[in-house]
């Protein structure tokens, strides 16, 4: 009895170990369990990113990036406007966009899922966490059929600053979901409001600036004109 014991938990362990090594499928977004008793109201208004991730972003190319958002007269749809600026934009000049969601599920109201055609696949959003007066956790998730899943996650403050502790421990909430610490980069938050007028930039720069729908979008895979 003592002998199939052993090789009974041998066979268990070798059967764990075996599930580890099965990949994941990277085309499918994580298993996410919705916040519970989440009060969306106390959530809407001004947000400032504080740290931003993208899954198809190894440098950060945004800064000053904001966030507002509103809720529907009818409480099934959220939308968030956002404004942000490109790093390497000698003109600073601030861009703009929007997405709307729909609340697929009344009792989840910490979940929902986008309601735009111009973002493709399957856009689904989860408020993984938030201290309403203070901060918040969203991670993004977009599905398209034979493509890559796209990630993305910001942490949110009510004022331009974090505090560390609180910034590690929205962190720590993220690598369950695939993300990778490493590309979860700092928003520069300063000097968002200077005027940007009569700033003068050498011709061969503004040459070789791109246009805004040429480059990526903070929510999408590639930016898309709306």
């Amino acid at each position: 009895m003592k002998f199939v014991i052993v090789s009974l938990s041998a066979f268990i362990i070798i059967g764990v170990f075996g599930l580890r090594d099965v990949p994941e499928d990277k085309t499918i977004c994580p298993t996410v369990k919705a916040l519970r008793n989440f009060d969306i109201e106390e959530m809407l208004g001004a947000w400032y990113v504080i740290q931003y991730y993208a899954s198809s972003e190894e440098a950060l190319p945004y800064r000053c990036m904001r966030a507002n958002f509103t809720i529907s007269p009818t409480h099934f749809e959220i939308t968030m406007n956002f404004t942000y600026s490109f790093t390497d934009d000698p003109l600073n000049e601030e861009l703009g966009g929007n997405i709307t969601w729909v609340i697929p599920d009344p009792t989840q109201l910490a979940h929902w899922k986008h309601a735009e055609d111009t973002y493709e696949g399957i856009y689904n959003t989860y408020v993984l966490d938030t201290e309403y007066s203070s901060w918040c956790l969203l991670l993004h998730c977009a599905e398209k059929s034979k493509s890559p899943r796209y990630l993305s996650s910001f942490i949110m403050s009510r004022n331009p600053v974090l505090g560390v502790n609180v910034i590690s421990y929205l962190r720590e909430k993220l690598p369950r979901y695939d993300i990778d610490l490493t590309y979860m980069f700092d928003m520069a938050q300063k000097e968002c409001d200077v005027p940007q007028t009569g700033i003068e930039v050498p011709p061969s720069v503004l040459v070789n600036r791109l246009p805004p729908y040429l480059r990526r979008h903070p929510l999408k895979r590639h930016h898309q004109t709306q």
